[in-house]
């Protein structure tokens, strides 16, 4: 039964991306994905190799946080999900993802240790000053905190305006917009997988209870839904960041505890459906824990409108932090779309770039998962099918 699940999983993804709107919302997400994981590489006042009196170096390997080398070992490893044999080493790919991220967030914490300060005048000083012999710099020379303080840029400056052509302008400290749009991208597509991720778990471990036992359980279930419905997300964001700090982290844990009733929903509806199918019963007349009878039977045969929820689920999530970055509540240090636009109107006079080039993105990003969805969607309902297939 999982091959033919995973075989009609595969026909409705491929359904789905056939037409160009998803195609554009695809591509559009993997460009955000390589900015994201990357961006040090692309976006980096601190040189990326140079050479001093005959010693090459790489400069900026030394200023990688540990959040850069967290983000780049889980897009190495996702990489060797998709391509390598892991069924070979691991009975379960979720298993290998969870082990070597595990390794990856405490050999990171233990030794990776940059610089608590970071002097980015230095490097302008050394290069002006011809101690290097040579400099390879990133293709957007500039961080997205280094706000030029010591340099004669001056704050909220036009697209290819002033001495050094910043592509798209700067900021009201003086930053890089164009940097700073870049490193963006890592809180957008952070929030919105990692929300989105906590969401599908309680959702589908609560959802998969309560469709496959019913009666009290899911009675229960169901009051706790419709508790955690009523929750206004937003004002309980705004609750939180009062007391707690406006930290990235505590965002995403609470959007992703305040969203899983959705996915609930979703689930319950689904095993609901199949508990009474022949395979599910004969795995519990086979005498299977229940573990087993829920997750690798009956979920992989119940997950598509779980990939369809989550789809809109993740572009919520995203309104749901430039929402609150543009009131003045996101985060402080890292970089956001949201706080972009709230740049764009507390100055004085209003200043195109700053609303046009990020409020773009997250328009953007937003419309990409949304046309997924939408194909997804339409993929593996089968009344839609039918429509298309008459349409044809």
């Amino acid at each position: 039964m999982n091959n033919r699940s995973a075989s009609f999983m595969q026909r409705a993804i491929r359904q789905a991306f056939t037409g160009w709107g998803a195609r554009f919302g695809a591509a559009w997400v993997i460009i955000l994905v390589v900015l994201a994981v990357f961006s040090p590489f692309l976006a980096n006042t601190v040189p990326l190799m140079v050479s001093e009196q005959g010693q090459i170096s790489l400069p900026f390997l030394r200023y990688l946080t540990v959040e850069d080398s967290i983000v780049m070992g889980a897009f190495i490893i996702i990489l060797s999900l998709y391509f390598l044999p892991i069924e070979k080493l691991f009975k379960s790919r979720i298993a290998y993802f969870f082990v070597l991220m595990t390794a990856v967030v405490i050999m990171t914490n233990l030794f990776v240790k940059p610089p608590a300060l970071v002097i980015y005048d230095d490097f302008r000083i050394k290069e002006n000053s011809q101690n290097y012999d040579w400099v390879i710099k990133a293709p957007v020379p500039y961080s997205p905190l280094d706000y030029l303080r010591d340099s004669e840029e001056l704050p909220l400056q036009a697209p290819l305006k002033g001495k050094n052509l910043h592509i798209m302008g700067t900021e009201e400290n003086g930053a890089d917009v164009m940097s700073r749009m870049i490193h963006a991208s890592r809180v957008a597509l952070g929030i919105g997988f990692l929300a989105t991720g906590i969401a599908m778990f309680i959702g589908t471990i609560l959802g998969g209870l309560m469709g496959y036992f019913s009666g009290i359980v899911d009675m229960i279930g169901m009051r706790l839904v419709e508790i955690f419905e009523a929750i206004p997300t937003l004002f309980l964001l705004l609750t939180f960041v009062a007391f707690f700090g406006r930290n990235i982290y505590l965002i995403m844990i609470i959007i992703g505890l305040t969203s899983w009733s959705g996915y609930t929903r979703y689930t319950r509806a689904e095993f609901l459906k199949l508990r009474k199918q022949d395979y599910v019963q004969a795995t519990v007349a086979s005498g299977l824990p229940l573990r087993s009878i829920l997750f690798k039977h009956m979920l992989p045969n119940g997950v598509a409108p779980l990939l369809v929820s989550a789809s809109f689920g993740v572009a919520s999530a995203i309104l749901a932090e430039a929402t609150l970055s543009f009131l003045g509540l996101g985060p402080v240090e890292a970089a956001s779309w949201g706080q972009m636009l709230d740049q764009s109107v507390k100055a004085s006079t209003f200043n195109w770039w700053m609303a046009v080039f990020p409020g773009g993105a997250i328009f953007l990003t937003v419309f990409s998962y949304n046309l997924m969805g939408e194909a997804l969607r339409d993929a593996i309902d089968p009344q839609m099918s039918k429509k298309a297939g008459v349409a044809g």
